[in-house]
């Protein structure tokens, strides 16, 4: 409810905030068509969603903008066979990034490593540096090949596939990524079977490390390094889901946290993303860009790139009806 005494005159706009729970994603977007309610969920919606919603209601208002928010493939470093670098390269050099872009967001996506890519993020590797990396190449036939060389040395081939579920939390950002990226194992002697994953039971069969190969979705509230680094990547961090442990690069995160030099510390960021990407940490698959859409009527609504949820002051919205 509106707060009477609230320290600023004449504000807040509204008498009220009702925030409506719709579980299925289809049945809260023709709401949002119907005009039942007056905005999506913050970076809620996928460009093909965001493209329906307009061709449905031509007057709705969108904004479509990078999340600071990554797909990932996440993989159990401590279970056979995937405790083999050899194979965990292998799969990195599988990707095809370009597809799960082209595919699930018609283009709108960016490549990049951990920290979000340029020119939206700041700290992002430039892209030349990025090419050079393991399976960043364009050239995925290539990147392949070697990928199947690598699991011929470790015993696998066309006569001996290596079978494998693919956790996912069963929600479409996880699932639709999931299923391209199965299809693309498959071209290394990799066959996955889907494993969806109800929600409430995802994080903790993550976190008890319950699962061979997973797709993740990471999100970050600001682009800042020390929010990446040490929350994904740390040794013994809770969102370090892969387990992934290097004592050196632990250093350096704190080596870039304390530089003062912000050109000398966007140099130490490079070095240390492109380290976790030849390490295969947790290889990105793609950047998600990720829409909002309100109603015409809902008049000043800022909304502020790269914040997830808290990029929207409701102080500047106000409704015009």
């Amino acid at each position: 409810m509106r707060n009477t005494q609230y320290w600023k005159a004449g504000r807040p706009y509204l008498d009220g905030i009702e925030w409506t729970i719709i579980p299925n994603r289809s049945t809260a977007i023709l709401a949002f068509i119907a005009g039942k309610v007056d905005l999506t969920f913050p970076f809620g919606l996928t460009v093909p969603l965001m493209k329906n919603i307009k061709a449905e209601a031509p007057s709705t208002v969108c904004n479509l903008d990078p999340a600071n928010q990554s797909t990932n493939l996440i993989v159990n470093r401590d279970s056979p066979p995937f405790d083999s670098p050899d194979i965990r390269r292998a799969m990195a050099l599988a990707l095809d990034r370009k597809t799960f872009i082209d595919i699930l967001a018609e283009g709108q996506g960016d490549i990049g490593g951990a920290m979000q890519p340029p020119p939206q993020g700041v700290w992002g590797m430039p892209a030349e540096m990025l090419r050079a990396l393991p399976g960043y190449d364009s050239d995925v036939g290539k990147n392949r090949a070697e990928a199947r060389k690598l699991m011929e040395k470790a015993g696998y081939g066309a006569d001996k596939r290596l079978a494998v579920k693919v956790s996912v939390r069963n929600t479409p950002p996880f699932r639709d990524p999931a299923v391209i990226l199965i299809d693309q194992l498959r071209e290394i002697y990799i066959d996955g079977e889907l494993e969806a994953v109800e929600t409430a039971n995802w994080f903790p069969k993550v976190y008890r490390k319950d699962y061979k190969i997973g797709l993740n979705l990471t999100g970050a509230g600001v682009d800042e390094p020390d929010a990446q680094f040490y929350e994904n990547y740390a040794c013994g961090s809770d969102r370090n889901y892969t387990g992934y442990c290097n004592r050196e690069i632990d250093q350096l995160f704190d080596q870039q946290s304390m530089e003062r030099d912000q050109d000398q510390r966007r140099h130490l960021v490079w070095e240390i993303d492109k380290k976790l990407q030849e390490d295969g940490a947790r290889p990105i698959l793609y950047h998600n860009r990720f829409a909002t859409c309100w109603q015409p009527q809902l008049k000043g609504l800022t909304i502020m790139v790269n914040s997830l949820f808290n990029g929207w002051r409701m102080e500047d919205v106000w409704l015009d009806k």
